[in-house]
């Protein structure tokens, strides 16, 4: 069935039920970033399989809305389809609401799935079509009877995160999030699976790269209630979850369940991750919102977390030594061919040889030359581009290991680069060390720190359209709120202070379309300055060398040479007693001071 027959399918249900638009959103019933292929509803409408865009459908005319991250994939993706590209000018921002707002009549009726929205996106659509009385219809599924092959709801089964990672056992975890609710007798209700993940040390693999389950999870004074299909739990493991107090029920059951609750009870909820379908079961008079503890909590790493994580990194970045020798191998032998999507496959066997790995923690993103500029560009088997020893390669990867989530990205010089090449290269690099190194105060936030890794670029007339960094989970979601570097004050990851144990990326970025991309990423932990009382600075936890046949030295300071030279230092140290001895050259000479 091609996109257009899909699209008026839908358009079919929507004049069945009088409605004027239909939106589609990238989201499930727990509000996830990536999903399971039950819930791609906006993927299978449109065909465009970006990770971010929602999709709306009216009558005569459809439109989908994407960030910067994806214009050239989703200009590619929806040629011929009859849905009109729109460019986001700032990512996550409601854009698409104006523009329905001013296409539709007063008294319009517009179609959701409620599920699908979060209390908050609920509040602020009916707010923002008050005016011309635009209704919000948020009980409408119009995919599920158009789309008869949907994949079914997995089945896979959940296992225990052992405490030797998690460094905090369950019933530890529950107390301190009874604690951080502040009031006796509440309850939490949650469904932000990783939340749900994190606080029973459980894990699942019901969503590609993520080791998460579809669950809900309502933690009470005396007990916690874990929603979930039975299949997916064991009997020992049922039996150990209820020796903690957990107790098992279907997962559909969470709806009538929340609906008989206790009149006396006080439900705390987060209203950015609970679903206005699922808030409409309750009693708006017994509801308590506010950001999830559990976030805040788990982006802290114990120091059990901390001393996996260091110890991820170096395996990690011998799973990408090796990538790199058999690429540099593989392009000298000119009888080979090696495209984008054999070095992504490659990686990922690399990485399954190192102990505790359980995936990657995304799709590789590899990008040569111009694919490179196509920020979050998935190289695909049959169209992937082959690699030549000239030009410029982005690779952005990550891994799933039992102890630690790891996301790091290179860009590299297969050829001699130009001068241009080598001076975006560098100004990009500035910005990477600028925040690395900074030092500043408790209480900083995401936003203060942002402008620092863009300020070398800016000052070239340069600029990236993606935010500078995002928390990472331990063996958890890579990308992990509340923390991270953004421009807008609006975001958690602007507007959240920096705590010791917070890690997080440092991934700033340059892409001229049509030409190639740069990106350096490292992941920073959040430490106490040891010279300056009351301030933080970062450990860069990373480890893999930088590329510096890209840099342009005349353009570094000294001590941003100096910083340089002892990030590869410490790569050279972390690296060389866990490897062969032709790797352990190959490694010294890409960690040669400059």
């Amino acid at each position: 069935m091609t996109v257009f027959e899909k699209i008026e399918l839908l358009r079919r249900q929507m004049a069945a039920h009088q409605l004027d638009a239909y939106l589609i959103p990238s989201s499930d019933p727990h509000q996830s970033e990536y999903l399971s292929t039950h819930w791609q509803s906006r993927v299978w409408l449109s065909g465009f399989s970006g990770s971010a865009g929602t999709l709306i459908v009216l009558a005569e005319e459809a439109g989908l809305w994407t960030d910067s991250r994806y214009f050239i994939q989703a200009e590619q993706e929806l040629a011929g389809s009859g849905i009109i590209l729109h460019r986001q000018l700032v990512p996550h921002a409601p854009e698409h609401i104006a523009w329905l707002r001013d296409r539709l009549r007063p008294g319009a009726r517009i179609g959701i799935d409620g599920r699908l929205f979060s209390v908050q996106q609920a509040r602020s659509l009916e707010k923002q079509f008050y005016a011309k009385n635009i209704q919000l219809e948020y009980t409408l599924d119009l995919v599920t009877p158009i789309w008869a092959d949907r994949p079914p709801l997995p089945e896979d089964p959940v296992y225990e995160h052992d405490i030797t990672f998690a460094g905090q056992s369950r019933t530890e975890k529950l107390e301190s999030i009874r604690q951080a609710l502040g009031r006796p007798g509440d309850a939490l209700l949650c469904s932000a699976l990783d939340d749900i993940a994190w606080a029973l040390n459980l894990r699942g693999s019901d969503i590609d790269c993520n080791p998460l389950f579809m669950a809900y999870l309502l933690i009470s004074p005396a007990q916690a209630t874990l929603y979930l299909s039975p299949e997916k739990i064991s009997a020992s493991l049922k039996n150990t979850l209820e020796a903690d107090q957990v107790i098992l029920r279907p997962y559909e059951a969470v709806w009538g369940d929340l609906e008989r609750l206790d009149g006396s009870t006080r439900i705390c909820l987060d209203p950015s991750h609970t679903s206005i379908a699922l808030y409409s079961r309750l009693d708006p008079e017994r509801v308590a919102e506010a950001p999830s503890p559990i976030q805040h909590l788990k982006a802290i790493k114990n120091p059990t977390e901390i001393r996996h994580i260091r110890e991820t990194m170096r395996k990690d970045g011998v799973a990408l030594l090796r990538l790199f020798r058999w690429l540099e191998s593989g392009l000298e032998d000119h009888q080979t061919t090696i495209t984008e999507y054999d070095v992504a496959q490659r990686l990922a066997a690399f990485r399954a040889e190192q102990p505790a790995y359980k995936g990657e923690s995304f799709p590789a993103i590899v990008g040569y030359g111009p694919n490179g500029a196509i920020v979050h560009y998935r190289p695909q088997k049959e169209s992937a581009a082959p690699i030549h020893p000239d030009g410029i390669l982005l690779l952005d990867s990550g891994g799933q290991y039992l102890d630690g989530t790891t996301d790091i990205t290179r860009t590299i010089a297969l050829g001699i680069p130009t001068a241009e090449q080598k001076r975006a290269y560098t100004l990009v690099l500035k910005g990477h060390i600028a925040l690395a190194a900074a030092r500043f105060p408790e209480g900083t936030v995401g936003m203060q720190l942002d402008t620092l890794a863009r300020l070398p670029l800016w000052m070239d007339g340069l600029a990236y359209g993606h935010g500078t960094g995002h928390g990472v989970g331990f063996f958890l979601s890579v990308h992990e709120g509340p923390n991270g570097f953004a421009a807008s004050p609006t975001t958690s990851r602007g507007a959240t202070p920096f705590r010791p144990g917070m890690l997080t990326s440092n991934e700033p970025g340059y892409y001229p379309t049509g030409k190639y991309g740069i990106r350096i990423e490292n992941l920073l932990l959040c430490v106490e300055s040891k010279e300056h009382p009351g301030f933080l600075q970062f450990e860069t936890v990373s480890l893999f060398p930088i590329d510096t046949a890209l840099v342009d030295v005349r353009l570094l300071h000294a001590d941003e040479l100096q910083w340089l030279n002892d990030y590869h230092q410490k790569v050279f140290d972390g690296l060389a007693p866990l490897l062969e001895a032709t790797e352990v050259a190959w490694l010294k000479a890409k960690c040669h001071p400059l």
